[in-house]
């Protein structure tokens, strides 16, 4: 990262330049920027040290050892695989294409995914967050641009209210201006005292939870109709042995969490019905003829409704707070036609978001710790220093101050005093807000995983210039440091990636190019 922040300096940008000149004169140059090729483009590469051992496969024989002092630099790189763009631009754009891929197979089939899930019944659901306060926002009420990506509609007033006078702390409760796209009003509360922090980063830590809960009710309401239209369970056996009754239709789900300006989350969802293989329990067949894409509409709908959290009590609120969906809940049905919601579109849309944390908001840190919190959180700062005062503030530690006589039968004072706090984790992730959830999520039934997909693309990487197949390479590398030696081999080994990234994304405009006219001649 420091080399991208240090690029105009210009003393900076000589000493690069002369570090990339010396090593362009070095004998082994090729070598290197082969060497480096796997972490080309990779901001901070994982370096590492160690020995390589090939093995055969079939008796176990060592027939070659290596170690790393033989290779350029004495190091093997390693790209950080950062899913952030804007940590590792290039790790970045790897995870987007794994993204992609998980969730395009999950509603169309492909890599181990049976092909007939694209005929399943599917929904596109987005759960937002409630309201803690009111905020700038941008609304088009009406849209009369051809191309939604372009659209240059006038937006309507933020907030206009003409009796609605000042709030309890003297400041307008009214906002009549049209924000831009970019102004960094948006998503800002119109008053910071009187928006509610504690209340956002406790439902961005508990709405993991609320999701887990909605997607039970959205079962349940499918089971109970199965039931009242006469579709009874099926036996399967599980893998124990036993033998289990369990409803003839289930849900897989492929979830991505998008940060919204105001430092909220939440949620795009897509929802898959399948139905269930008395022979075959992992099998992805697809729903009773009874059930259809109305029916998980309006479970989805009625679930949203009907589900409730209330977390834990906590010393600054014992009755604890109420976590639920807000009033914007869209449910809409994906389609392969050409439209606004085509498989791939939206999963190049999840893909997308996959990517992305807090940037939105303004705030991109990495974990904050008793010496770094200072810098960016103030009870009586802006938003975004509101929001991380008060995961720091709620997820202090808890002490019980309890005399030895008082403490439970069983129970030592020096357990009480550790007692873990359920608000703990909002330290923890207080450099996002409160959410410590994953960004991309899907039931184990949805589609492929990303460790399938790594391992397919590093066996294809070890075997594109191996023939030999009955060896493997067994590595025991230790990690030695991060980053490039010096920015000019950052600048060069990034920009043979660029170049590599260029001819690939050529060549494939090439072969869809001559496979539309193969297709046009036929």
């Amino acid at each position: 990262m420091s080399t991208l922040l240090t690029l105009n300096r210009p003393g900076v940008a000589a000493g690069r330049d002369a570090q990339a000149l010396h090593r362009a004169t070095t004998p082994d140059f090729f070598g290197w920027l082969e060497h480096t090729r796997a972490a080309g483009g990779c901001t901070r590469p994982i370096r590492l040290t160690g020995t390589f051992t090939a093995v055969e496969t079939d008796t176990g024989r060592v027939l070659e050892q290596r170690h790393t002092d033989e290779l350029p630099d004495r190091v093997l790189y390693k790209a950080c695989g950062n899913r952030r763009a804007a940590q590792c631009r290039d790790c970045s754009w790897v995870y987007a294409g794994d993204a992609f891929q998980v969730v395009r197979c999950g509603l169309t089939g492909g890599k181990s995914v049976p092909a007939t899930v694209a005929a399943h019944p599917v929904v596109f659901a987005t759960f937002t967050a409630p309201s803690f306060g009111p905020v700038h926002h941008r609304h088009i009420p009406r849209h009369t641009c051809a191309d939604r990506r372009r659209c240059d509609c006038r937006p309507a007033p933020c907030r206009a209210r003409s009796t609605a006078g000042t709030c309890q702390h003297g400041r307008p409760a009214a906002c009549f201006t049209r924000h831009d796209n970019d102004d960094p009003q948006l998503g800002r509360p119109l008053c910071l005292d009187c928006y509610d922090h504690d209340h956002q980063v406790v439902w961005n830590a508990f709405s993991g939870e609320l999701w887990r809960r909605t997607k039970q009710a959205i079962e349940r309401h499918l089971t109970a109709l199965c039931r009242r239209r006469g579709i009874g369970h099926v036996q399967v056996v599980t893998d124990s042995g036993r033998v289990r009754r369990v409803p003839s239709v289930r849900v897989s789900h492929g979830k991505v969490a998008e940060m919204q300006r105001r430092g909220a989350v939440h949620f795009h969802v897509l929802l898959r019905l399948d139905g269930v293989n008395p022979g075959d329990r992992n099998a992805l067949v697809p729903p009773p003829a009874g059930i259809t894409v109305d029916d998980l509409d309006a479970a989805v709908l009625a679930a949203a409704r009907q589900i409730t959290v209330t977390t834990p009590p906590h010393s600054d609120r014992p009755q604890g707070w109420p976590i639920a969906w807000g009033e914007q809940i869209d449910v809409r049905r994906i389609g392969t036609s050409d439209g606004d919601m085509t498989d791939g579109k939206v999963a190049a849309y999840l893909a997308k978001y996959a990517t992305k944390a807090t940037e939105v908001t303004g705030h991109c840190s990495t974990r904050l710790t008793p010496d770094t919190i200072d810098s960016y959180a103030d009870p009586e700062g802006d938003h975004l220093a509101r929001l991380i005062d008060a995961c720091w503030r709620l997820g202090r530690p808890t002490h019980h101050q309890t005399s030895r006589t008082a403490a439970p039968a069983g129970e030592r004072q020096g357990d009480l005093d550790t007692k873990p706090n359920v608000y703990a984790g909002l330290r923890r992730w207080a450099h996002m807000l409160g959410f410590g959830g994953h960004f991309l999520t899907k039931a184990r039934r949805y589609s492929v995983t990303f460790g399938l997909l790594r391992d397919t693309r590093a066996t294809y990487r070890h075997t594109e210039h191996d023939t030999n197949a009955d060896t493997i390479t067994v590595g025991t590398l230790a990690f030695t440091g991060s980053g490039w030696l010096t920015d000019g081999d950052a600048l060069l080994a990034n920009t043979a990636a660029a170049q590599h990234r260029e001819r690939q994304r050529i060549g494939r405009e090439e072969l869809a190019h001559e496979a539309w006219l193969t297709g046009a001649a036929a």
